[in-house]
């Protein structure tokens, strides 16, 4: 009697395009349901609110990139600067510079001496870019280090990062707009956060909107209540460190 194989199951794939429209490579779709989906991070929003609301808090806020001033964060004894990547730096999941950033990100390039680099719960990620294509590909757009982890913010330590600029999370700053992933994983390691208002809610998914409405919604009524972020070591002086850049 013969036996007949079972069928192998078929998987269906997105395909991620550089700018030029080129395939960069395939993604299943569970990988991208993935990127949405982040368990890890869902406990720490429970965490916070019960627990550790001012961890949420950032220590300074900017409308984007070219509001920082990164000679003063320099000039207060910071060695380092880390960018989130979707509606950071690029819109979500594009590989192209928004526009209007690149002269603030060559600048934080230049006062820090190259020592700026990407930590994305996207490219670079292990889970959502096994083999660093999407990292590599974004290296090479922007000139910016992506560091390869394997946890999603807000979870995991620094010690990917700290490894990179071999120096203390303490001395580095870390940018990104989301208060329960960037701010948290920041706050949690001792960077000094910097909360940057979302470029573009377009290419979001609803529920990630809804999240995030969320999150503002929390994050007011805990300032409203008096809540403050805790005092980072290093800066001694935020007022210069945020200006509007046509001023």
């Amino acid at each position: 009697m013969s036996s007949k194989a079972p069928d192998t199951p078929t998987v269906t794939t997105l395909m991620v395009t550089s700018p030029l429209s080129k395939p960069l490579l395939p993604k299943p779709i569970w990988a991208k349901l993935g990127q949405r989906l982040n368990v890890a991070g869902m406990l720490s929003f429970l965490a916070v609110i019960l627990r550790d609301q001012e961890m949420a808090l950032p220590h300074l806020r900017a409308q984007d990139l070219r509001w920082v001033n990164w000679a003063e964060l320099k000039r207060q004894g910071f060695e380092g600067v880390v960018l989130d990547k979707d509606n950071t730096l690029t819109a979500p999941y594009s590989f192209s510079l928004w526009p209007g950033l690149g002269s603030s990100l060559d600048q934080c390039k230049s006062v820090f001496k190259g020592k700026v680099a990407l930590f994305s719960n996207s490219s670079g990620l292990l889970e959502y870019d096994s083999d660093g294509s999407e990292a590599k590909a974004l290296e090479k757009l922007l000139g910016v280090h992506v560091i390869r982890h394997g946890t999603k913010k807000p979870a995991g330590t620094a010690e990917e990062i700290e490894k990179y600029f071999n120096c203390e999370a303490s001395q580095l700053v870390m940018v990104g707009d989301r208060y329960f992933t960037d701010v948290v994983f920041g706050n949690r390691n001792g960077f000094l956060t910097i909360l940057t208002q979302p470029l573009s809610l377009a290419e979001e998914p609803l529920v990630v909107k809804q999240v995030r409405k969320l999150e503002a919604a929390l994050v007011s009524s805990w300032y409203q209540k008096g809540l403050q972020p805790r005092k980072h070591s290093r800066l001694s002086d935020e007022s210069c460190c945020v200006q509007d850049p046509a001023s």
